[in-house]
């Protein structure tokens, strides 16, 4: 009797309480589960890599974005390879602003310049003087790398009342600059403006708030 007895025990003993074996179960399913799905996970990987890529994307082109700056136009304001940090959402041009824009008639790529006069004003350009005027007032122009002489295309388009939803650039550094006096550059149409150059972001040394 006692060694039966011992027997069922060691039997029992041997085997796993149910709530032990139900917890077993559980875990072997969840494993294969995991086991039988890597495409899923891979999926979902892709899906967050995706939905990052666009939210990049949209902030870059309709928010702010980062554009190198070409050509000497703009000095001594920005050089050649500065990176420039420029401003896109809800942006309107005002005076005085350095602006990223596109013109396609003169170039595929982006132009930076400043806004000299926005839609209504006059702007005047005087080269014997070296002066621009806008709405009668000479402006003072500190920013200007050096006086302004008359450009190898001529005197171009110097007297001009500025169209609706249109702008008047010009470049720092006038007198290496292809701007709104250019003919293929002209008045610049507002949709045209990318943003608004904020802030010089490299190099380091060039550092600034424009």
């Amino acid at each position: 009797m006692d060694n039966w007895e011992s027997e069922v025990e060691q039997g029992q003993a041997g085997q796993p309480a149910p709530g032990e074996k139900g917890q077993e179960g559980r875990q072997s399913g969840a494993q294969l589960r995991k086991e039988a799905n890597p495409g899923k996970e891979l999926y979902l990987n892709i899906r967050v890599l995706v939905t990052m890529m666009t939210i990049f994307v949209m902030i870059f082109t309709f928010v702010a974005r980062i554009i190198v700056v070409s050509g000497p136009s703009m000095e001594a304001t920005l050089w050649q390879g500065d990176l420039i940090l420029v401003w896109s959402l809800g942006y309107e041009p005002e005076r005085g602003d350095i602006v990223v824009l596109t013109q396609e008639s003169y170039q595929e790529d982006s132009i930076v310049k400043r806004v000299i006069a926005t839609e209504g004003q006059r702007v005047d350009v005087d080269y014997a003087a070296g002066t621009v005027s806008v709405d009668g007032v000479v402006l003072e122009e500190e920013y200007i790398k050096e006086q302004m002489l008359l450009p190898s295309w001529g005197e171009g388009i110097n007297h001009v009342t500025v169209p609706e939803g249109c702008i008047f650039v010009m470049g720092d550094n006038r007198n290496e600059s292809a701007d709104s006096r250019y003919p293929d550059i002209g008045i610049v149409d507002v949709r045209c403006v990318i943003g608004h150059g904020l802030a010089v972001v490299f190099p380091f040394e060039h550092w600034k708030g424009l």
